[in-house]
């Protein structure tokens, strides 16, 4: 899952986004509203965490913005402004959720999750294949009844070969949707993690190198 953070006040912003990273989600972080549309332009992301009053673009501005285009993200409105008005109006812009300030983070991992499986295609919770199974809520992975410790990348890596279906996923994919943009585009992390996840698994080896990437 991929989420970009698009928050004013800095350190606010890494620790949500360190959070997030704790439950195997690629985070990016912004800390102003045209920031965060020129991000939204160029990745693609599963939910966008939105302070409402942003800085350079406002955030109800960018909120009717990623309406009017159609986006598919789903976005999650943060905000100091805890009044029914205001979490109406922050709703009628289009936005998916609305969280007020101070939040419980156990409670803004859990909207984020929810509004993941709300995309279209919907992100399915639970996911079976080759006899893997993969508890996405939990963050646990299983294969044949076994259970993995995979690491928080091995187990995003993993997740994004068993959405895929049986499609081939390239190493670009899965950089942009295991790792963020801070991740230097020709390092060699994508090999060696597919390498741990494949050596976890175990045999029969159900990962297929192609050309350009990889298949489950």
């Amino acid at each position: 899952m991929r989420i970009l953070v698009a928050e004013d006040e800095h350190m606010l912003a890494e620790l949500v986004a360190d959070g997030l990273r704790r439950h195997a989600m690629a985070v990016d972080v912004v800390h102003d509203g045209a920031a965060a549309l020129e991000r939204l332009a160029v990745n693609d992301y599963d939910v966008l965490v939105l302070d409402r009053d942003l800085p350079e673009v406002h955030g109800d501005d960018v909120c009717r913005e990623l309406v009017a285009q159609g986006a598919p993200v789903r976005i999650l409105m943060l905000t100091a402004a805890v009044t029914v008005g205001d979490r109406v109006a922050g709703l009628g812009l289009g936005a998916d959720d609305y969280l007020p300030k101070p939040f419980a983070y156990a409670e803004l991992v859990a909207r984020i999750q929810a509004l993941a499986r709300r995309r279209v295609p919907p992100l399915q919770p639970v996911l079976h294949r080759a006899g893997i199974t993969l508890d996405a809520p939990r963050r646990q992975a299983f294969r044949d009844g076994r259970y993995l410790p995979l690491s928080r990348k091995e187990y995003s890596v993993l997740e994004v070969l068993m959405r895929a279906q049986g499609a081939v996923v390239t190493t670009e994919e899965l950089l942009e949707r295991a790792w963020d943009e801070r991740t230097d585009p020709f390092t060699t992390v994508v090999k060696a993690t597919v390498s741990k996840v494949r050596a976890k698994l175990g045999e029969p080896q159900v990962i297929v190198t192609v050309a350009g990437g990889y298949r489950l």
